[in-house]
């Protein structure tokens, strides 16, 4: 079969070269041999052939057929598919093209995606004609998002709907339209940049981590064929023509055998318990894993699904289905995976009446030639078991001993606290809370999120406005049209002046840089405050993530300030280095503040648009020799000049209070809030016990 790409060849990535193959490869196989899996999602650091991987796919697949000139795609042997380039009389011509791969870039806009007004015809003919957007490119293709982690929040939500119904509508701009929009949805992410939204998490039927191979020879072998295929592309790509039409041909006959493989009842149950078993929400899963299955049968040439096949669907299905929140590990117990699959393999369904043979034939060997009715699954990783599985649940941790109160700190003053023992144990935080939502001031421009108000170029169009409100302004032909109709014309032409010209004001809600500025010191960890106060953090970590903000934490002890964390999009990170956190010491808030205001001008230098809030977490005793109060306030109100928008979370607790985390949210300009109040819950309450 010739090669119809000139992407580096799939067969010539190392892992996906080989037989077994490792999760990369076996995933984007199963999803090609059976699309109804609902696609791939591939986490990894960069520069571990994510894109390549994806890219090559595209060569693999059977080529479709399509009518002449329909720019839907619709499927000419299904008549149930309606194209709204048709209809198509019989005898109208049918040609066979090779799968697109479509690529979905995330700063596309919404008109790009959906399809917009054809200005050619409007402009010249006055008429209202649809151009169909990459959805309807991608029908009975690939849809590929690279970094889909960043994808803006509406276009996400596009993709919700076409993945649920297999279909693209659009109702703008004077025209109505719906086409089929089945695709293979593929999306490649880092996660230190991110988590992904869970919706469209879980539309994605499989998922993998992949990265950089440890071994220095495999190592080696990737960089040499990379630099072959550099050096001379054709002749790389020559050498692996043969592994490249043997691959496609075992994808399109596995295609072909998967409507004659057999989903037992005693499969299907197994299916349900393992997925009752890891306590995964919805029933997706049991439908995703069981299609995995049948799919890995097919490529490994049986009939009927095995134990293996199950448990190799499982590995793959499961993991990313497992997360509830952005904190929990990732991965799946492969014991607990293992007993619930037991050691027996799975019986046939009965005959059927007719007497027809309704046994399993997984004795037959497949391509592979390996024997399938060992508990192992033949396409595991060399060395996998379930004794250091990922997703193994760590040992309970003990309750927070208590930490002896640091002596002489008893009011504030500079009396040194001493730092906590080697080896002595960290507070911990509970279990996160939903919190009250914190916004930034005003309106910005900054990416896409759910936290603070924006009006700018994304989000739900509100109306329109003359050109020129500033950069990136998305023209609105609709009402560019309706203001040059709206003068007199001479002649019955349309003509268009400068003045016409109309651009679309849209409202949404943008993401923040959340900076945490903690208080680690010895009064903090008097009085059991740190680990009420780490849960507090944590819960504002969780909201950031759901808010898909940037959050950065900068800690203050002793007799110094350190940026614990630079800016960064994953919270898992943050949640890990708050987590193990110690307290103890002196309160140099002034350095904190200071070193807050550091990072916020250098993130604002780095991207103006990004607009910051500020969380200080301290009871507001300023310790560290004389005029530590003095520092701290003249700090405060250099941070005040800032113009940040600041909450001052005031973890000072007792019956004996000071104040002083209130004096200094005064100096910030800041909301002063206790840490009890963090929680929704609580504000809640504390709105009813007052309207009561």
């Amino acid at each position: 079969m010739p090669l119809r790409s000139s992407h580096y060849p799939f067969s010539a990535i190392v892992g996906c070269d080989d037989e077994p193959l490792d999760d990369l490869g076996l995933s984007l196989v199963l999803t090609s041999v059976s699309p109804e899996i609902g696609g791939v999602l591939v986490r990894g650091e960069k520069g571990t052939a994510k894109s390549t991987a994806v890219r090559g796919l595209s060569s693999l697949l059977p080529p479709v057929d399509v009518y002449r000139g329909d720019r839907f795609s619709v499927d000419p042997a299904d008549p149930g598919q309606r194209s709204p380039d048709g209809p198509f009389e019989p005898g109208t011509p049918v040609e066979s093209r090779p799968v697109r791969l479509v690529e979905l870039p995330v700063g596309a806009t919404e008109d790009r995606v959906l399809g917009s007004l054809h200005l050619e015809q409007a402009l010249t003919h006055g008429r209202v004609a649809y151009e169909p957007g990459l959805l309807a490119r991608a029908h009975r293709g690939i849809l590929y998002v690279d970094e889909v982690n960043l994808l803006h929040d509406h276009l996400v939500d596009l993709l919700l709907d076409a993945a649920a119904t297999g279909r693209a509508t659009v109702e703008r701009d004077g025209f109505s339209v719906e086409h089929a929009a089945r695709f293979l949805l593929i999306g490649t992410m880092n996660p230190e940049e991110g988590e992904l939204r869970p919706q469209l998490l879980d539309r994605f039927g499989l998922a993998v981590d992949v990265a950089a191979p440890a071994d220095p020879a495999v190592r080696v072998e990737v960089v040499r064929r990379r630099m072959a295929y550099d050096a001379d592309p054709a002749a790389f790509t020559e050498r692996y023509r043969t592994a490249e039409g043997s691959l496609s041909a075992r994808v399109a006959a596995a295609r072909g055998r998967l409507a004659r493989v057999r989903l037992s009842e005693a499969a299907l149950l197994k299916v349900s318990e393992v997925c009752a078993a890891f306590e995964v929400d919805g029933l997706r899963a049991d439908i995703v894993t069981a299609r995995t299955a049948m799919a890995h049968a097919a490529w490994a040439g049986r009939d009927s699904v095995t134990r293996a096949d199950i448990r190799r669907a499982a590995l793959l299905s499961l993991p990313h289905r497992r997360r509830r929140n952005p904190f929990d590990a990732p991965g799946l117990d492969e014991d607990l995976l293992d007993r619930v699959l037991g050691d027996e393999e799975l019986p046939p369904d009965p005959p059927e009446p007719d007497g027809t043979d309704g046994g399993d034939h997984s004795g037959t060997d497949g391509p592979t030639g390996t024997d399938e009715t060992g508990p192992r699954d033949p396409d595991a990783a060399p060395g996998s078991s379930g004794t250091d599985a990922p997703g193994d649940p760590e040992p309970p941790v003990s309750e927070e001993a208590p930490e002896p109160e640091p002596r002489g700190d008893r009011s504030g003053d500079d009396a040194p606290a001493p730092g906590p023992a080697v080896g002595a144990p960290v507070a911990r935080a509970a279990a996160p809370y939903r919190t009250r939502l914190l916004t930034v001031r005003g309106s910005g421009e900054g990416a896409d999120g759910r936290r603070s108000r924006a009006v700018g170029v994304r989000g739900r169009r509100i109306g329109a406005a003359p050109l020129g409100r500033g950069p990136g302004d998305t023209l609105h032909m609709v009402e560019t049209v309706r203001a040059a109709a709206s003068r007199p014309r001479s002649g019955g032409r349309l003509r268009f002046e400068p003045a016409d010209l109309r651009v679309a004001v849209r409202e949404g809600q943008e993401s923040n840089l959340v900076l945490f500025c903690v208080d680690a010191s010895g009064s903090m960890a008097a009085r059991k405050r740190m680990g009420e106060v780490k849960t507090a953090i944590l819960s504002l970590l969780l909201d950031a993530y759901r808010r898909r903000d940037k959050v950065g934490l900068v800690t203050f002890r002793g007799e110094a300030a350190e940026l614990a964390l630079p800016p960064t999009r994953s919270v898992d990170i943050a949640a890990a280095r708050l987590d193990d956190l110690p307290a103890g010491g002196r309160t140099p808030i002034a350095e904190g503040l200071l070193e807050a205001a550091r990072v916020l001008r250098r993130e604002r230098l780095r991207d103006p648009r990004l607009r910051p809030l500020l969380v200080v977490v301290t009871d507001g005793r300023a310790t560290g020799g004389k005029g530590a109060v003095g520092r701290a306030l003249k700090a405060a109100d250099h941070v005040a000049g800032l113009g940040v928008t600041t909450v001052v979370v005031d973890g000072e607790s007792g019956p004996l209070r000071l104040g002083l985390a209130a004096r200094l949210a005064a100096h910030l300009g800041a909301e002063h809030m206790p840490v009890r109040d963090v929680s929704a819950a609580a504000l809640g309450g504390a709105v009813r016990e007052r309207a009561a």
